[in-house]
């Protein structure tokens, strides 16, 4: 796919260092990811039943996820299953489809759960284990989680046949904490909550995807850094967000460094939509109003 260029040419990148698609050559290793990844790999080699990792939005979990799966070895067979919703028959069938395994229209709940064991067990006897990572799995139904735990049922205390990772925003703690979950809470061996960065990692976290994208990092100066992290309160998602608009904003004026008073431009003109926040709302509302943005030429 072509790149697109507007800017990345103009500040001499490589590459878009603020993409929202995940991208594990831009994750930053903040402390906290290093502990979640930690704790992520610990629970899938210490064969965990189930492995819970939550966050904010744009908190970095599906990043995480994709920076682990190069990890795993010749006897993991992973199936990702994205944003799953439906009965409990649905979801056995979006299990199949993310093993690759056909699955007939019209089969009966127990027709396919006797389909996904029959695959399950068909890996363990090949010496490959099942490792099925749910993202967003806070769409999930508590039928759905109940669902998932029957799963762990096929593992033995000496062979474990089938591990299940769950993803999700922090509504899934609060889902698997419930009085009527505490079967699956049980199954819950490693779990690790991502939170947003603060101001310091945040600068940092700015830095680190320029410089990889291949800039030198000084493209956004202090006073920018704190303007972003006020109005994204440091979810990695908002700053990658706000911080296209900056660098298209510095490229149509001709300059070459993002400082406070572009972000300030930005945001008086209301092109970054982080949704409601009333602080944010209330320091939108203290900006003086400017001139609408016109896109300018490309500096070549």
């Amino acid at each position: 796919m072509a790149r697109i260029k507007l800017y990345t040419d103009f500040f001499r990148f490589e590459d878009n260092p603020f993409t929202l698609v995940p991208d594990p050559e831009f994750l930053y290793w903040s402390p906290q990811h290093q502990e979640a990844f930690a704790i992520f790999e610990f629970g899938l080699m210490s064969l965990a039943p189930i492995t819970l990792l939550t966050g904010e939005i744009g908190a970095g979990k599906t990043t995480l996820v994709q920076a682990m799966l190069p990890r795993l070895g010749p006897d993991v067979t992973v199936g990702l299953v994205s944003n799953a919703q439906g009965d409990r028959g649905e979801l056995l069938q979006w299990i199949l489809y993310a093993l690759g395994e056909p699955c007939g229209s019209g089969a009966s709940h127990v027709q396919t759960f006797e389909r996904l064991q029959d695959v399950i067990l068909r890996e363990y006897a090949a010496g490959r284990r099942i490792v099925l990572i749910f993202d967003e799995a806070q769409n999930l139904s508590e039928d759905g989680l109940e669902e998932l735990r029957m799963l762990t049922n096929l593992n033995s205390r000496k062979d474990v046949l089938v591990q299940l990772v769950l993803v999700g925003q922090p509504e899934l703690r609060d889902m698997i904490n419930r009085p009527g979950m505490h079967q699956l809470l049980q199954r819950v061996a490693a779990s690790y909550h991502l939170k947003k960065l603060d101001k310091g990692y945040a600068a940092d976290y700015i830095r680190h995807r320029v410089r990889v994208a291949g800039g030198t990092g000084d493209e956004f100066t202090d006073s920018a850094c704190d303007a972003i992290y006020n109005a994204t309160k440091g979810v990695p998602r908002l700053l990658n967000q706000l911080c296209e608009f900056t660098l298209l904003y510095a490229w149509a004026g001709k300059v070459r460094r993002v400082d406070g008073e572009t972000v300030g431009d930005v945001l008086a003109d209301g092109v970054f939509f982080r949704g409601h926040d009333p602080e944010y709302e209330s320091a939108f509302a203290r900006l003086s109003p400017r001139p609408p943005f016109s896109g300018a030429s490309p500096v070549v």
